[in-house]
């Protein structure tokens, strides 16, 4: 039988490679490249071993590691897999079409400027002052598990105001060392743990406010917005990259761009 080789064949080759470039920047992100690395051997040398060699009970053997070791590959990659199928669905063009069907595009936009402003005002505010504040706006990722956080945060369930941010993060306040989360247009809890990233990118003079920002859009499609207690500066977590020392202008456009489906 002659070898056929056609376009289905080149897509195929594509799409794999794709796939495995994707899997080894997640691995990359998450400081696991070594344990990627090691799961391609291990495939080279089974399909080697079973299809190329034809070696049964080697082969048998292997298979059996396959079929347990996708069960724990799960278990130890539950992080990296959930943030694959979040990013997956939270994809632009797929959030558009799913808006599109729903009927939801095109309200809410009044009340999303009022909300901005209330953020970049309380935000500039605070800035001047040297007041510290970590904001988390969800976006279409569920913060749910992040409100959740035992004793550590309050629900409040309160309207997006100026005011209300600054009482929240005054240095007085209970509840200023935490992240406040603002969920469907209402500010719903503070106080909040958030994951820390550990990536080696972050700038050695970044605390750990900006570390927690940076964990919450690595793992959702968040916004995360820091207001430095030691310098004043104003930075914005976005799917993992910073953008920092931020004007007032600056903020309210990329607050407007960002949450312009929200």
């Amino acid at each position: 039988m002659p070898f056929e080789f056609g376009i289905k064949d080149v897509i195929d080759i594509v799409l794999v490679a794709l796939l495995l470039y994707y899997i080894y920047r997640l691995m990359k992100e998450s400081r696991s490249l070594n344990v990627f690395i090691g799961i391609m051997v291990f495939v080279l040398v089974w399909l080697f071993v079973s299809q190329v060699l034809e070696m049964r009970l080697l082969g048998a053997i292997m298979d059996k590691l396959v079929s347990v070791g996708v069960i724990g590959l799960i278990v130890l990659f539950q992080q990296e897999i959930r943030k694959f199928l979040y990013s997956l669905g939270a994809h632009q063009r797929l959030r558009g079409i799913v808006k599109f069907f729903s009927g939801s595009r095109g309200k809410g936009s009044k009340s999303n400027h009022e909300e901005i402003l209330a953020i970049t005002n309380a935000c500039m505010h605070m800035s001047r002052g040297r007041v510290g504040a970590l904001i988390v706006i969800e976006r279409s990722t569920p913060l749910d598990e992040v409100i959740d956080t035992g004793s550590a945060g309050q629900i409040i369930d309160g309207i997006i105001s100026y005011r209300l941010i600054e009482n929240i993060f005054f240095k007085n306040s209970p509840l200023h060392d935490g992240a406040m989360i603002i969920s469907k247009h209402r500010i719903k809890a503070a106080g909040c743990v958030l994951p820390v990233s550990h990536d080696d990118r972050i700038p050695k003079e970044f605390g750990l406010r900006h570390r927690a920002a940076m964990g919450i859009s690595q793992q959702s499609d968040a916004i995360a917005i820091v207001v430095s207690e030691e310098t004043g500066n104003i930075s914005v977590a976005i799917k993992g990259q910073f953008g920092i020392r931020l004007s007032a202008e600056e903020l309210e456009s990329l607050l407007t761009k960002e949450m312009a489906d929200v």
